[in-house]
């Protein structure tokens, strides 16, 4: 699987993720994503220490943000798999079991088409690809 579509990568964070990812590694250095798919903590991304998480044989690596591998379930990749994930952060509380939680703050998943020419949901945020 590639993680770029046209050119464009699958995944993508603001600034505000970024500094938030760089937050979280200063108390926990290895960490990783994994797109939610919905029930307890709705669809945010969850971010877990990486040797606490077992990535499963279907699951797919949309790529890494921050030096951070991002996964996702397949048959959720199969529904999102023209989409591209922009990992935000927001004010309030993280998902139970994610490292954002208790910080005040948490990491939302925005989103936009490939192809459509705008990054919809993100007018005010500063994406970068690193």
């Amino acid at each position: 699987m590639e993680t770029t579509v046209n050119g464009e990568p699958r995944v993508l964070a603001t600034d505000a993720a970024l500094d938030l990812i760089a937050e979280i590694r200063r108390d926990h250095p290895d960490i990783l994503f994994h797109q939610s798919g919905g029930c307890c903590d709705g669809s945010s991304p969850m971010c877990y220490p990486a040797n606490e998480f077992m990535v499963g044989d279907s699951d797919v690596k949309l790529g890494e943000i921050g030096g951070v591998p991002v996964y996702i379930s397949a048959t959720q990749f199969e529904a999102w798999k023209h989409t591209q994930l922009i990992i935000d952060v927001v004010p309030g509380r993280g998902g139970m079991f994610s490292l954002d939680n208790g910080r005040e703050k948490r990491f939302l998943t925005r989103s936009r088409l490939f192809g459509d020419g705008e990054a919809c949901a993100v007018p005010d945020a500063t994406v970068r690809t690193v």
